[in-house]
């Protein structure tokens, strides 16, 4: 008879915390992220792989545009271990199984993932975790998001950042909106935290209020006349 999968985790953790490091790593996840184990929503008190897919399934075509909604990833408290399905606190490591749930554990951003190759790291000052390696990276205090050291380190970067600590920033503060536009509102999808905003708009960039990134992309909002502005700003 074959054992359960209970029964040969319990036989493996006999073998050391290596092989339980290990066991099932790649195999469990979504198309978000490889990790093992799947979280409860506070929101809706179900069960999703990511929050990626609680946000997908939660804002579809299907779903009542007032019961639309995200997922506050910081209030999730619960987690479900893929392997024994044991639902227990956020944490890196199974409670009953010892299996290890993500190689990359955030306790701040309650975010898990086995693909380390990203090089994932959290930012206390932006408040989310982001890929790349934290040596990469620099943190510009005046726009709250992180950017390349290749941009910090470029001649024309170097300049601007005389009276700014990123170029994005100079270029938005040096870059006045003709008065017809100063009071358009556009709606943006940020890039690193995923919120959905309605900011007004601007022909260099747009912040995220919720993580001030400008990371972000305008989903609608625009007009055919924008395309113009590029022109009366310069």
């Amino acid at each position: 008879m074959e054992c359960s999968l209970k029964e040969h985790i319990i036989t493996l953790s006999f073998a050391g915390d290596e092989s339980m490091m290990e066991m099932g790593s790649g195999n469990y996840g979504c198309s978000h992220y490889r990790r093992r184990c799947k979280i409860r929503a506070p929101c809706c008190d179900e069960i999703f792989d990511c929050r990626h897919c609680h946000n997908d399934s939660k804002n579809s075509l299907d779903v009542d545009p007032l019961k639309r909604h995200d997922i506050p990833r910081h209030d999730i408290e619960k987690v479900i271990c893929s392997l024994c399905n044991t639902e227990q606190d956020v944490q890196q490591k199974c409670i009953q199984c010892g299996i290890c749930m993500g190689k990359y554990f955030c306790s701040k951003c309650n975010f898990f993932d086995d693909d380390v190759s990203k090089n994932q790291y959290h930012c206390d000052r932006c408040g989310i975790c982001r890929t790349g390696g934290e040596e990469n990276f620099f943190h510009c205090d005046t726009c709250g998001c992180c950017y390349t050291n290749l941009m910090k380190e470029s001649h024309i970067c170097i300049e601007r950042a005389m009276h700014h600590n990123c170029p994005v920033c100079f270029e938005v503060a040096s870059t006045a909106m003709p008065e017809i536009y100063q009071n358009k509102m556009v709606w943006i999808l940020c890039n690193d935290c995923a919120e959905t905003s309605e900011v007004n708009f601007h022909i260099v960039a747009h912040k995220c209020p919720s993580c001030k990134s400008y990371n972000t992309r305008q989903t609608r909002g625009g007009t055919s006349s924008c395309s113009n502005i590029t022109e009366m700003v310069r």
